[in-house]
């Protein structure tokens, strides 16, 4: 049995935006190049639909790319290669805990599990439509073909974590709140809110300052409050992705943050 990871960009999306940029370009041919309208309402259309498939095909092209880019099979394995970087500056006690938080399909909760066995670690997610192929059972039929036993997952709302607080002894997420709207670094702090003193955190995802607002000042204010060893590690340069990859796929800011409790 082999595990099935998914992939970020769900192939459903691609499928879809390569149906919409074909109908577009039917109705650009049929409106915009042949005589069945005429006059002002043909240029118009001839426009619209040049626009639309041109915009069409740009994305959905875009989203090919990012669909190959991360699939756990292909060439590139970049989600791989990111889970795998996180996942190594996860430290769990003997007996501790941990929470991944919008864990997906699973994949960073189990890295985590397999380098901790010693510990146990849980997954929440709320499985959105938009990713419809994600779900609980998903995860657990990934963790039971990796043998991975000391993993468990439950739905959740990463804005309103159903724990108390200093509930693990480390949290981790990867990717997760920049597509959450609101004030992000609420977000971080309702995580940073379950951990316990002493535990570590690692937090991956696109941190710009447009999504964001300064990080550098919410790392200071973290050390203020007494964490320990707090640094913000640019992934988008080499580490996760060339600077390149980065720009093509918009994930520019990707950024981990870590640190001690």
């Amino acid at each position: 049995m082999k595990p099935d990871y998914k992939n970020w960009m769900p192939k459903g999306m691609v499928l879809t935006g390569a149906a919409i940029t074909a109908i577009l370009l039917i109705l650009f041919i049929v409106f915009g190049l042949t005589g069945i309208v005429s006059g002002v309402l043909k240029t118009v259309l001839f426009i619209v639909f040049l626009a639309g498939t041109a915009a069409g095909l740009a994305v959905t092209i875009w989203m090919a790319f990012m669909y190959r880019t991360f699939s756990y099979d292909g060439k590139r394995q970049m989600s791989r290669q990111i889970i795998e970087g996180i996942a190594e500056n996860v430290k769990l006690p003997d007996g501790g805990k941990g929470l991944d938080v919008g864990c997906g399909s699973g994949a960073l909760t189990i890295a985590c599990a397999k380098r901790t066995p010693q510990a146990s670690f849980v997954g929440i997610d709320r499985w959105g439509k938009e990713y419809a192929s994600f779900n609980k059972p998903l995860c657990e039929n990934n963790a039971k073909a990796e043998g991975v036993g000391n993993v468990s997952f439950q739905r959740g709302n990463a804005m309103h974590l159903d724990f108390p607080d200093g509930s693990f002894d480390a949290v981790v997420s990867n990717y997760v709140y920049h597509n959450i709207p609101g004030d992000r670094q609420a977000y971080l702090l309702e995580t940073l809110r379950v951990l316990k003193k002493g535990g570590t955190f690692a937090i991956h995802d696109i941190f710009s300052r447009a999504k964001y607002g300064n990080m550098q000042t919410f790392v200071r204010k973290l050390k203020n409050e007494g964490y320990e060893d707090v640094r913000f590690i640019d992934t988008a340069n080499g580490k996760f992705m060339t600077k390149k990859e980065a720009v093509c796929m918009a994930l520019s800011g990707s950024a981990l943050l870590i640190g001690k409790k």
